[in-house]
């Protein structure tokens, strides 16, 4: 069964008063490549997070949001009223002392002032943990999902792609024997124009010669076999995209040698079909799992 590397994912739930939303989305990379935004009072649990991530996911960029909202508003910045004290206090004695003009707006100065503001770092509850582990899973479910069903339409592109490539190769033999035919004419033409008394047996034996040099039997039968081993990998194997991709470049060998044999006008423009049709395969197979 393939997966697409790309997906989406959200999933969202409660705790206490808070409302927590996450959101995963995923993209085709050649490793896992995770990202994170989340609440600092959750960044203590990254590494656990991304360890969820990659056991189920295994490659892609991944991208995981998490967005906290709650009913019940408390700052979480206080200002420090001793300290703010402090400061008005030094503040005026300065301005007493050395003749200097006290501030107009006394909030606008006091607050910019080091320490004068403190932040109240939540703790982590392992209750609120095991609720944003719950909800971070079936958002990744809903992005399998998501993947599974792109792979599924991968599946039957390739299925399509790949059958038209055998189609295409089954139409090879039909220009074959021509082939073969033109070769001796021409070759046999070239030789009279040269000299009428060439040598027959010297003839044959050349044209044997360079007629296995064009023989395309052997990339025919291989060609088959990378067609037949791709329809097997992507039915059996697990999260096959980067085998996939090294059966497509080994089918494009052999669709290059054909071409490089073909020394016919009918078959080149075969092999420019099954050259288009293998791109699409190529450029779609980045995106499996």
């Amino acid at each position: 069964m393939l997966q697409s590397m790309t997906g989406y994912g959200k999933a969202t739930g409660t705790y206490n008063d808070k409302q927590i939303r996450i959101e995963i989305k995923s993209l085709n990379s050649k490793q896992m490549d995770i990202s994170t935004r989340m609440p600092g009072q959750y960044r203590e649990k990254d590494l656990d997070l991304r360890r969820m991530v990659t056991q189920q996911l295994e490659r892609g960029k991944v991208d995981l949001s998490i967005n906290v909202s709650t009913t019940n508003v408390v700052a979480s910045t206080q200002i420090n009223g001793a300290i703010l004290k402090d400061y008005y206090n030094q503040i005026k004695q300065l301005s007493d002392s050395e003749n200097i003009p006290l501030p107009a707006d006394w909030f606008s100065t006091l607050l910019r002032l080091p320490e004068v503001l403190k932040n109240e770092d939540q703790q982590l509850e392992e209750n609120e943990w095991l609720e944003v582990a719950k909800i971070t899973q079936e958002a990744i479910d809903q992005l399998v999902k998501f993947r599974v069903q792109e792979g599924d339409s991968l599946a039957k592109v390739f299925t399509t792609k790949v059958d038209n490539i055998e189609r295409l190769l089954g139409t090879v033999g039909q220009y074959e024997s021509e082939r073969i035919e033109r070769i001796k004419t021409r070759l046999r033409d070239g030789l009279q124009n040269v000299s009428e008394n060439y040598n027959a047996d010297r003839f044959e034996q050349e044209l044997i010669f360079y007629i296995e040099k064009l023989d395309v039997n052997e990339e025919k039968s291989r060609l088959q076999n990378h067609l037949n081993y791709f329809r097997e990998t992507m039915k059996k194997e697990h999260n096959p995209g980067k085998k996939l991709g090294f059966i497509a470049q080994e089918m494009g060998r052999e669709i290059n040698t054909l071409g490089s044999k073909a020394n016919h006008a009918e078959l080149q423009k075969i092999v420019v079909l099954m050259k288009d049709e293998l791109e699409q395969i190529k450029e779609q197979v980045l995106n499996v799992l």
